[in-house]
């Protein structure tokens, strides 16, 4: 995790339900630019962490959200950076054909929140933030880029989590090496 001057910092979790099994050829060229979207996102500017399953270098294994279901957890230390990785590089391409590798959603699918400089979310309080989108629709505690709040707006919601301490932030994820982020 790098160092920031942000007393806050932005965690967005978003899920994506493979049309076809990662081993399959038709999702060869998802899992080619794997490795080179996620060494982008680790070397952009205002990234910050990313989850990985232990032992990979990716959280393509990891299947909290069903079997079928791909997860993808970050922390930014701005929107804005978060923004222009998502829109203004190559993860671009991705999002372009994500239509040939995921099925198309019926209910939110990303989610943005503000965590405590430092703090790494936990899969577990992802996929509640994710819940809480879906049910309550957006406010200072779950939003997304159409519906979106300052750190400021957030800081209500800073004091329900806890700092991750370091065992715990072990177990549910390891920081990407090179402080790297990913967005696949």
């Amino acid at each position: 995790m790098t160092a920031s001057p942000h007393a806050a910092h932005l965690a967005q979790l978003n899920v994506a339900t493979l049309r076809h099994p990662l081993d399959d050829p038709r999702m060869a060229p998802f899992v080619e630019m794997l490795d080179p979207v996620n060494a982008a996102a680790d070397g952009a500017p205002g990234f910050v962490w990313r989850l990985m399953e232990e032992g990979a270098a990716d959280a393509t294994g990891l299947r909290p959200a069903g079997e079928d279901v791909i997860v993808n957890l970050t922390v930014w230390e701005t929107q804005e950076a978060l923004w222009d990785f998502t829109y203004r590089s190559g993860h671009l391409e991705v999002m372009r054909r994500r239509r040939e590798w995921f099925e198309r959603h019926v209910e939110a699918h990303l989610v943005l929140w503000w965590v405590p400089a430092g703090h790494l979310p936990t899969v577990g309080e992802a996929l509640e933030r994710l819940a809480d989108l879906r049910v309550h629709g957006p406010s200072p505690r779950a939003f997304t880029f159409a519906s979106s709040y300052t750190a400021a707006e957030g800081v209500q919601h800073l004091q329900a989590v806890p700092p991750a301490q370091p065992e715990q932030a072990a177990r549910s994820a390891r920081p990407a090496p090179g402080g790297g982020a990913a967005a696949v």
